[in-house]
């Protein structure tokens, strides 16, 4: 199987980083939503990113977040990509990217045909793209949920002017068949590595990254 890049998101303990850095990450998410088991203060975040060796990108995903929030968590934690999980709008993705002058990815919630064309729509202000489960209705989560989406919604792959990611759902039981399915380069995941919600289990990431060799 083709080279494919992992982000491990909601990594929140220095055990969680060290094993993300041992199974091949590419990306190491932070998780910066209240609501979320795997949120992270600023003080915790800044460590955690003090630990991650250099070429390995540290992503904060945030939702909905306002300029001040926004503000002091790119001033206090080391980032290279800011990640919106929330209902940003295509002029308030581009707003963030030109405040901070980070990498923005936006996140796409999919569960049928008719959410694909916000794709094009925000291709044309982030610098990637999240294709996600779009979350149940009332969940209190817009992401790490464990639910896939139906991965042939992605076969036209006409949409894919930016780099994207493969998210929902993802497991070292399935993604061998999610990447081949939908094609996707990069992929990531959060519960499906997972021993409780929020904590991560090292031994799942490393046969999540073997999943993916093939």
């Amino acid at each position: 199987m083709a080279d494919i890049a992992i982000k491990f998101c909601g990594l929140s303990r220095p055990s969680d980083v060290a094993a993300a850095v041992a199974a091949g990450a590419r990306y190491v998410g932070f998780v910066f939503f209240e609501k979320s088991p795997r949120n992270v203060s600023l003080a915790t975040a800044r460590a955690l990113a003090l630990d991650v060796p250099p070429g390995i990108a540290k992503v904060a995903l945030t939702v909905n977040a306002d300029d001040a929030f926004l503000d002091e968590l790119t001033g206090r934690v080391p980032l290279d990509m800011l990640q919106l999980h929330g209902s940003e709008t295509p002029e308030r993705v581009a707003q963030v990217r030109a405040r901070y002058g980070l990498p923005v990815m936006k996140a796409i919630g999919i569960r049928v045909a008719a959410d694909l064309p916000a794709i094009d729509v925000y291709s044309e202000v982030a610098d990637q793209l999240l294709i996600d489960a779009k979350p149940p209705k009332g969940a209190d989560l817009p992401g790490g949920n464990g639910a896939a989406f139906d991965w042939d919604l992605l076969k036209a792959r006409k949409y894919w002017t930016v780099p994207w990611m493969l998210a929902g759902g993802l497991t070292p039981d399935n993604v061998a068949q999610a990447t081949a399915q939908t094609g996707a380069r990069q992929v990531d995941l959060s519960s499906g590595v997972e021993s409780a919600p929020g904590v991560k289990d090292g031994a799942l990431m490393q046969a999540f990254a073997e999943a993916l060799q093939g």
